[in-house]
Formats: structure tokens, sequence, C-alpha cells
């Protein structure tokens, strides 16, 4: 009597893939946001007059951000599509609230102070109103119906509006386009597309009454800012001069001039992009833009895999939203697009606006490693 044995293969657990699947990491995305981050503190030592309590503070804006991005990584999307309609609602609530009572500062309006706690909700509408667009589109036939369509709109210009009467153009900017990313991706026409953008162009007269002085001064300053070099066509010369004596291959790490020397005004923030065009040239900006571009494809491959209808909108959304940060900011700086005060995406110093961004690539995870336990 012949016994057999039987083999069994055992395969070792991989540990980096199992903490990997535990924190709902998605490595390509990851490694591109990392190396925006720690691009960051390259160029902010520079911008910021190589002052480390700048890089200190951005590190720990950076931290809690990305602490936040993995908080919402575990999250699963049913989650979100669940609260989605209440946590717009309770956006829309605190929008108004700035307006009854928030804090003043610059001329603006934007912040709530809890007494503890002090923050701008404007930063929690970019995400909840593309949050809402889609679950109100995604249990109902696509593309839109003309009825469907005015409601989303509806919905859309709300916390835009509140926003603009803050008055934060910026923000209100980037909001629309959040809310108008959905639409696009549930399939409007082209043709109807062509409709609205007629209907808005028609409507600027309109708006540019309602528009406030510095708001319409910063449009003519957009259109010849060669009128009032000295004031307010000031940024944006200083910003052209340098981007435009970093030439191919720049002046080097820390060789910013008009930054150094404070011709360059809001070197840290909104006219970063001018610093490191300054130093790396265009070669340098050639590698920022494909870092982007790398961003944006990635959370276009994680829309499209998306198991949902939900899930596909407020990814592509997101992914919208980002390209619109990139696209607005650079636009500004180089001249193209009037001064908004939209920042450049996890390269400028600053706390919310990181913080807001890397929430959205949170969820964009979570849409990406749970999508094997959604419910079809």
């Amino acid at each position: 009597m012949k016994t057999e044995t039987r083999r069994e293969h055992f395969e070792p657990p991989s540990i980096i893939g199992n903490i990997l699947r535990r924190l709902h990491i998605d490595i390509p995305l990851f490694i591109g946001l990392f190396f925006a981050a720690l691009l960051s503190f390259i160029i902010l030592y520079s911008a910021g007059s190589q002052d480390m309590g700048v890089l200190y503070r951005q590190a720990a804006r950076i931290s809690l951000a990305f602490a936040v991005m993995i908080s919402l990584a575990h999250v699963n999307p049913y989650q979100f599509k669940r609260y989605s309609a209440i946590l717009f609602g309770i956006g829309v609530f605190l929008l108004i609230a700035v307006l009854v009572m928030g804090e003043i500062g610059k001329g603006a309006q934007r912040w709530l102070d809890l007494g503890f706690f002090r923050f701008q909700p404007s930063e929690m509408i970019k995400l909840t109103t593309p949050m809402m667009i889609a679950w109100f589109l995604a249990d109902r036939p696509l593309p839109p119906r003309p009825k469907q369509l005015l409601v989303a709109t509806v919905l859309i210009l709300l916390p835009t509006l509140l926003i603009a009467k803050q008055p934060d153009l910026g923000t209100a900017l980037l909001v629309a386009s959040s809310g108008a990313g959905v639409l696009f991706f549930a399939g409007l026409s082209w043709r109807l597309m062509m409709a609205i953008a007629a209907a808005i162009a028609a409507l600027l007269p309109i708006i540019w009454h309602f528009m406030h002085g510095y708001q319409r001064d910063r449009v003519l300053t957009f259109l010849n800012p060669e009128a009032d070099p000295l004031g307010r066509g000031y940024h944006i010369i200083q910003s052209k001069i340098a981007i435009g004596s970093g030439g191919i291959y720049g002046k080097g790490w820390l060789g910013s001039t008009q930054s150094e020397l404070d011709f360059l005004p809001e070197s840290s923030t909104d006219f970063i992009f001018a610093v490191f065009a300054e130093e790396f040239g265009l070669f340098g900006c050639v590698g920022l833009l494909i870092l982007y571009l790398l961003i944006i494809a990635r959370c276009l491959y994680i829309a499209s895999q998306a198991q949902d209808t939900y899930c596909r909108l407020l990814a592509s959304s997101l992914a919208f939203t980002f390209f619109v940060y990139v696209f607005v900011n650079i636009g500004m700086v180089i001249g193209v697009l009037p001064v908004v005060g939209v920042p450049l995406p996890l390269i400028s110093y600053g706390g919310t606006s990181i913080v807001t961004l890397l929430a959205g690539f949170g969820i964009l995870m979570s849409i990406h490693t749970h999508k094997k336990r959604l419910s079809r």
C-alpha cells in the first residue's frame, strides 16, 4: 500500500502588502503626492526667505493633511454617498452663518470662530458640492434630463453665490468647477455645454454690475497690467519678470532675485510658481507639469475603475477640480487669467487648502481600495 504525500505550497504573506491594504493607500497616487509635498519644502525654503519656521509650520499642516487623507481612505464610499446630502446641507448652513456672524479679515468675511476652532466653511463645500451632485444624479438616467440639470445647476449656484458674496472669487470658481465637473462626466452633450457657455457670456454685463470694485480692477489689470505698473499691475508684471528671467535652465535653487529682493509679492503663496520658474527654468516647469499630469491621470484611472455611478462621478469631479487648481494658478501667474487668489496645489504655503486637497485624494483612495466591497 502506497501512501501519497501531498505537497502544499505556502506563500508567506506580504507584510508590506498587508500594511498598505489596511491603510487603504493607492501607491501610485501616494508617490505623486509625496513628491509634490517634498517639492513644496524645497521651493518654500527659497520663497520664504530661508525661514525654517515656515517649513516647520508647513510640515505640521502637511502631516495633518496626510493624516486626514488616510483617515478618509478607510471610510467605505457607501458612507460618503449616504451622508452626501446631509454634509452639503451643513456646509450651506455654515456659509449662511459666515455671512451673518463671520469674522472679517482683509476686507472679506470668510471665517467662523467657534471659540476653540476657527475655520473656513467654503473649504468644506469644495468637497460636499461634488458629493451632492454625484448623489443626486447617481440613481437617475444619464445623461441628465433638463429638469435634473436645472436642479443640479441650482444646487451648484447656491454655495457658489454664497461664497462669492463673502467675497472669495477664487473659491467660488473652484466650487462651481467641482459641481460642473460632475455634470460634464455625467454625459452632457457638447451642444448643451456650448449653450450654457453662451448664456453665461450673455450674463457678463449683469455679473460685471454686481462685482466688487477690487474684482473689476483685477479684470481691468488682467487686460492691461501696464496701465498701472506700480499699483494694480505690479503683481503680474513682477511675476512675468521672474518667469522670464529663469530662462530655459533657471538660476538655480535659492537664486530667485525677484523673491529674495522682495520685488515679487505673495511669493510663498499665490505666486510661488513664479519663484519656481525663476529658479528651475523651463525644464523645471515642464517637470512640475508632468508630475501634476501623472497625479491627474491616476485620479482619472481610479474614476474609470469605479464600480458604481456615484463613485465614478465623484472621482472624476475631484480629478477635474485638481486640474482647475493647477490651470487657474499657473494661468494667473503667467498673465493669461485674472488674479483670483487660487494657490498652487500641494506647493503653496497654507493650511486649509492643503487639508481639503488631500481629503479629496483620501476619498479617491477610498473609492479605489474599497471597490470590491461595493454593492452593484
